[in-house]
């Protein structure tokens, strides 16, 4: 497929492990990719790719589908237009029942783990919400009798006040598609909750708490997926910017190193 002139663009959603090697071989044939998350397992192999990109005149882009999402959009658009005033506290929550050992997220030659399959939603939410690195983060987790991480809690610290808490895991039981996501955002204001998964379609809600008083706010939202193939195909036959950036995909990377260095995975 990638040798093939007539194929313009290609998707790569293969294990982690193999993202690096594909990708590369993808963009040194001329072929614009986008790529599962995450990229790669770390923010250096990230920007090769990307000079890769760079060299062969074509686009690369990391697959965050929810980031598509209009009901993403306008949760940021109410942080960004003060509705709840100044950021205090963001906690992000992503957990998954677990799977058999023949699961290429339960093994760890292939990078598996639920920081690396699930708890890069959660540190990109904090980041694409925030606009902001830590200055600090401390993590936790419980471990597999195969060295994978099942459940990993971390915690950031910001140079001003605000604090980030996220908690990831694959812990429910065992193939049975269950699964709990959660996102809470408090201001000096008031707060924001909602519990649409992470890539949820169709009638999204998110609640706004001020002063005591709740309003409810729903917002129809696509297929992520197709969100993200339609605006990558725009990047590359109308010159649009890719919504997913070279520098998102790297400082979410760089986060995620963190973690893994603090669980010692």
């Amino acid at each position: 497929m990638i040798s093939d002139p007539t194929v313009e663009a290609v998707y790569i959603p293969l294990p982690n492990s193999l993202h690096f090697e594909w990708v590369k071989k993808a963009l040194q044939n001329g072929k614009h990719v986008l790529c599962e998350k995450p990229i790669t397992p770390t923010a250096s192999e990230a920007e090769e790719l990307f000079r890769t990109a760079d060299k062969n005149h074509v686009l690369l882009m990391e697959a965050f589908a929810y980031l598509h999402s209009p009901f993403i959009a306008a949760i940021k658009n109410e942080i960004e237009s003060g509705a709840i005033g100044e950021l205090r506290y963001l906690e992000s929550q992503f957990i998954t029942s677990d799977y058999d050992l023949s699961n290429i997220r339960m093994r760890k030659e292939t990078l598996g783990g639920c920081t690396y399959d699930l708890g890069c939603y959660n540190t990109s939410m904090i980041g694409w919400m925030t606009g902001l690195e830590p200055d600090e983060v401390n993590a936790v987790s419980a471990f597999s009798t195969e060295g994978v991480d099942v459940l990993t809690s971390a915690i950031f610290k910001y140079k001003n006040s605000f604090k980030a808490f996220m908690n990831c895991g694959m812990v429910l039981e065992t193939n049975a598609k269950r699964r709990i996501d959660q996102l809470r955002i408090e201001g000096s204001e008031g707060s924001i909750r909602s519990t649409a998964e992470f890539n949820g379609c169709g009638y999204l809600t998110y609640t706004i708490i001020r002063n005591e008083k709740c309003e409810e706010k729903t917002v129809f939202t696509p297929h992520n997926y197709r969100l993200e193939v339609e605006q990558f195909g725009r990047c590359i036959l109308n010159g649009e910017t890719p919504h997913v950036s070279r520098e998102f995909t790297t400082g979410n990377l760089k986060v995620l190193e963190r973690i893994l260095k603090a669980i010692g995975y």
